[in-house]
């Protein structure tokens, strides 16, 4: 089978997958979920104080229960959870334009332009350049993504043995931890401590490691207790935190009066045009790379945006911070060309590059019969390779939430601004209520409620403390993968200490893993935005 048969194959397997009764008509199943997904994605990114993640988080035990863990799942989940990561990198705008609150961390740089925009009457007008530049970004990095896993994961196939791959896994977890948080030792820590919980339990002696003799350690740490925990719990108890010290304060949004043309005219579009192109191309470089998020991303494209629209702009048109259009598009161009290009090395290698990246890892090993990494693109000519039919699947599903966002994203987009308005003293509760349910839903075990409280006070310690918990999560997936990994490598070496450095390729890249820790210890400079 050639490459055009599985692409056809992984249309049908959308297309012609399980069906859904709706309004007395026989829907697939998985449009109709990337269809849901994406709506719920713009409503949580436009309500400060949740994220993509978070409600990916919460509806995947419940996915999981409904469809269930057989294959024919694997589309229907995936699809609803990439509409939410899709939905939610677009809904976050909406409050940062209308309100001065980025809906998400990485639509931080939105407000400097956006929400002067609002001041001056043109809401409309920048949330129509936040959608349409956020769809452009986006659609772009899924090009991006289907022309550079496949190639990817069959150089990685092609040329890497156990003991590369034990030192790729090694440096991936390396790189992680350098350039997540404030600092290097920092990041260790977190990766140390994934590292740690995910051993607990586990291994191949008789008696399991770690488990103090308890029969519930002895099962190990599920891991959606650890990721849910972490991420979600542990940011809930922050914001639980957060608001019992500042006391919670009701602000009225007073919105300046629309005033003057809201449309985006064809002059307006060659003016952002040159900075949606930049912001993509730095979008999609840095979502390639694991942990590198759409924070830095969008920071990057606002900052050589900036630096451009200075050395063009006329007397008439409004600098970078004042209220230019082109800072709206700069920003949201970066933030949205990561959601693509970070699932090349999920896909490819089996290695999340950010948070949303990780729920759909746990996904796949939630529900089975698709393991991400080089394997998936094998190209058979005898049979059906079925993982890459659900690789193709997964590409007409973004494609498919591609096509929502730039049709019904941003009328649906614009309508969000109610969002703003719901209090965090019954936001955060409901989310915690909701999270500790669906990880029963998933576990139906007590016990694994308290691991998940019990990684939720982790992860809240760690935020106190400005770890970020990224780096444990990825660690703690990525665990057993590694040690997997080593013993094959060292068993296929004769039992060789030193397997990492038994070959060129092993040895340059265990170098390259001392050079990022060294690298990134050195001093930064913080980047002045004025």
């Amino acid at each position: 089978m050639g490459v055009l048969d599985y692409i056809w194959l992984g249309v049908l397997a959308v297309f012609q997958g399980p069906e859904i009764g709706l309004l007395g008509l026989a829907l697939p199943v998985t449009p109709v979920m990337i269809l849901g997904g994406f709506l719920l994605g713009i409503m949580v990114g436009a309500t400060p104080g949740l994220a993509g993640p978070m409600a990916m988080a919460i509806s995947l035990p419940i996915l999981i229960s409904t469809f269930g863990f057989n294959p024919d799942a694997l589309l229907p989940v995936f699809g609803f959870l990439i509409g939410v990561m899709k939905g939610a990198t677009v809904g976050g705008a909406v409050p940062a334009v209308l309100f001065n609150t980025p809906g998400t961390p990485d639509a931080f740089m939105t407000t400097l332009d956006g929400y002067p925009m609002t001041q001056r009457g043109q809401a409309k007008k920048a949330l129509r350049v936040a959608h349409f530049s956020s769809a452009s970004g986006d659609t772009f990095s899924d090009l991006v993504l289907i022309i550079c896993a496949p190639f990817l994961a069959v150089l990685v196939e092609a040329y890497l043995d156990l003991p590369e791959k034990t030192a790729l896994l090694i440096l991936s977890l390396a790189f992680i931890a350098s350039v997540i948080g404030g600092s290097v030792g920092k990041g260790l820590i977190a990766t140390g401590l994934g590292l740690l919980a995910a051993y607990v339990g586990t291994g191949e002696d008789f008696y399991p490691r770690l488990s103090l003799g308890t029969e519930a350690l002895a099962q190990g740490f599920p891991i959606t207790t650890a990721v849910l925990g972490v991420l979600i719990l542990g940011e809930v108890f922050k914001g639980l935190d957060d608001l019992w010290t500042e006391r919670l304060t009701n602000q009225r949004y007073e919105g300046a009066a629309a005033h003057g043309d809201q449309t985006l005219s064809r002059g307006d579009l060659k003016r952002i045009f040159p900075f949606i192109g930049r912001s993509a191309l730095i979008g999609t470089a840095i979502g390639a790379l694991p942990g590198v998020g759409s924070t830095l991303a969008a920071t990057l494209g606002y900052t050589v945006g900036r630096a451009r629209h200075a050395k063009t702009r006329t007397d008439d048109t409004p600098a970078f911070g004042d209220g230019a259009m082109e800072g709206v598009a700069a920003t949201e161009a970066a933030n949205s060309s990561v959601s693509g290009a970070n699932l090349i090395p999920v896909l490819s290698l089996g290695i999340p590059g950010n948070a949303a990246a990780v729920f759909l890892i746990l996904a796949a090993e939630s529900i089975g019969g698709f393991n991400p990494g080089p394997s998936v693109f094998k190209f058979s000519t005898d049979s059906v390779n079925p993982e890459l039919v659900i690789a193709f699947g997964i590409f007409t599903a973004m494609f498919i939430a591609n096509a929502l966002n730039w049709t019904i994203g941003g009328v649906f987009m614009r309508s969000m601004g109610i969002m703003i308005r719901i209090p965090k003293h019954i936001l955060l509760p409901s989310v915690l209520l909701l999270t500790l349910t669906a990880i029963y839903v998933q576990e139906t075990r007590l016990s694994a409620i308290w691991f998940a409280i019990g990684f939720g006070v982790l992860g809240y310690v760690m935020r106190r403390l400005g770890i970020s918990p990224l780096p444990f999560v990825i660690a703690f997936i990525l665990g057993s993968n590694l040690e997997e990994t080593a013993r094959q490598a060292f068993a296929a070496t004769g039992g060789d200490p030193f397997f990492l450095f038994s070959s060129l390729t092993a040895s340059a890249l265990m170098l390259l893993t001392l050079i990022v820790i060294v690298f990134s210890l050195r001093p930064k400079k913080e980047p002045t935005l004025t």
